[in-house]
């Protein structure tokens, strides 16, 4: 049995078993305040399998020079964070697959690499707030198949598709997202010789496989009762976020430039997909993807499954070249 069929069994049982209730997890979150809260309904919030730091953030990451790096393959994805003043890094989802969240800080900045697997959702959020710097875990909870993130100093619960404070304290903060994308190794090299490449983590996780195998050419995601996408646009397919828009990257790829709404938007091949082959090297061809503003400056975007856009941004713009 594959590590998502039996990842599928168990979360499927589990989430049977317990019901979506606030009484039931106040054990597992004692110190959690679920009186504060902007989930409409709690049947929304299932778990996901792992408990509360099943998956392991990853809290004090160590980085190598690019030449020290052995065994990545060239189009496997990694997400870049190139802040002005500090030497660009590369987060290869090879680790973020199996960890979810890294607490980085470069420079003085505080960062927090994200990557949801069932969402594709691949986001860097500044852990800053109001002057407090937060250190985020993975809950082991879901909202609509994504990531429900949870920080250590209130232990808030966090939806990681929006950067915004969902449950306790910090209900209704919105994070600030940082302009950060994924690209393959060989782009990362090309673009930032001198980067530095998270180095692995010292935990016996199957680095370099993908657990997901063939997950994004699915029917339907993984945990997800909500409606599908308009437009016949299938729940699985790539958007790219900016927002609340979003455009197909099937009309991006083909176009290989956009220009609409104020940014313009970048294809180009080469980037494999993390969640189709177990093995990185055979993958097929996503691409990747860069958002400017007019004036040149990177924008903050997200390249996300469509049916994670419906629901979270649910009257959100669909930019379909029409």
């Amino acid at each position: 049995m594959s590590f998502l069929k039996a990842f599928t069994v168990a979360a499927s049982l589990v989430a049977g078993s317990a019901q979506a209730s606030p009484e039931f997890w106040q054990f597992e979150w004692p110190n959690t305040d679920f009186e504060n809260s902007s989930v409409a309904s709690w049947t929304e919030v299932i778990s996901g399998g792992p408990a509360k730091d099943g998956i392991r953030a990853v809290d004090d990451p160590q980085f190598i020079e690019i030449e020290m790096v052995e065994g990545f393959d060239a189009r496997e994805p990694v997400i870049t964070v190139a802040l002005d003043g500090h030497r660009a890094r590369a987060y290869p989802i090879r680790y973020l697959m199996w960890h979810e969240i890294v607490n980085d800080k470069i420079g003085d900045i505080p960062v927090a690499v994200t990557y949801c697997p069932l969402c594709n959702s691949g986001i860097t959020f500044d852990r800053n707030v109001g002057g407090q710097e937060l250190v985020f875990g993975v809950s082991g909870k879901l909202r609509n198949s994504d990531m429900i993130m949870f920080d250590r100093q209130t232990e808030s619960w966090w939806q990681q598709a929006v950067g915004m404070g969902i449950v306790g304290e910090m209900n209704g903060v919105e994070l600030n997202t940082l302009p950060t994308w994924m690209e393959s190794w060989d782009q990362f090299k090309e673009a930032h010789p001198d980067g530095l490449v998270m180095a692995q983590p010292a935990f016996l996780r199957r680095y370099g496989q993908n657990p997901y195998y063939k997950y994004d050419s699915s029917a339907r995601p993984f945990l997800y009762n909500g409606e599908n996408p308009p437009h016949d646009i299938p729940p699985l397919v790539r958007v790219v976020r900016v927002g609340d828009m979003a455009w197909p990257l099937t009309r991006l790829a083909a176009a290989g430039e956009i220009s609409e709404g104020n940014v313009v938007l970048s294809w180009r091949e080469g980037q494999a997909s993390a969640l189709d082959h177990r093995d990185f090297a055979i993958s097929r061809e996503v691409g990747s993807v860069r958002v400017r503003d007019t004036a040149g400056n990177d924008l903050p975007h997200d390249v996300m499954f469509a049916f994670a856009f419906h629901a979270f941004w649910p009257d959100g713009q669909w930019m379909l070249g029409q």
